[in-house]
Parts: structure tokens; sequence; C-alpha cells
């Protein structure tokens, strides 16, 4: 069961588990509920993104998937940070 501390968030906020592709051939992985905006930020056209990827720019979705809460997402992104690198790219593939 999914209870993210009491926040009520409007139906269609589900938490989104997400692969990016750097430009260095890298992959990132990380949760949001935003994903446009988040992808805006790791590309740099809004303040926020992550430290790994402002070197690695240009980067691209490669894989999304939807979680129902944060503790799924989080759950999720940590079970793929834990995969091999050829595990990751299989997944991106399908």
């Amino acid at each position: 069961m999914c209870d993210d501390a009491g926040v009520i968030a409007p139906v269609d906020a589900r938490w989104c588990v997400y692969l990016l592709r750097c430009a260095d051939g890298s992959l990132y992985t990380g949760i949001t509920r935003d994903l446009p905006r988040r992808l805006r930020q790791h590309n740099g056209e809004l303040v926020g993104g992550s430290r790994y990827t402002r070197s690695r720019r240009p980067v691209a979705l490669a894989w999304s998937t939807q979680a129902e809460c944060r503790a799924e997402a989080q759950r999720l992104e940590a079970s793929i940070k834990a995969l091999s690198r050829a595990a990751k790219w299989a997944l991106v593939r399908g």
C-alpha cells in the first residue's frame, strides 16, 4: 500500500520512474511527478537539474514507467540502479 505522508495529489499526478540517455552514452535513473519539467531541468532549460547530467548534456528520455506512489517509485528506482549497464539497456530496448 502506498502512502505519501498524507499528501493529497490530483489523480493524474502519479510518480514516474525514468531512464535518461546522456550525451556520453551513460544512463541516469530518477523519479519525478512532472517528467516534461524534469527533462527540461536535466537539459539546463530550467533550474534544478542533477549534477550528474549537467556535464553530460543533452540528455534524452530512454524509458519511463508510472508508479502509484513515491515509495513504490523509490523502490523501483533503487532496483534499476542496482542493475548492470547491460540489463539497463535491455530494459530500454524492451
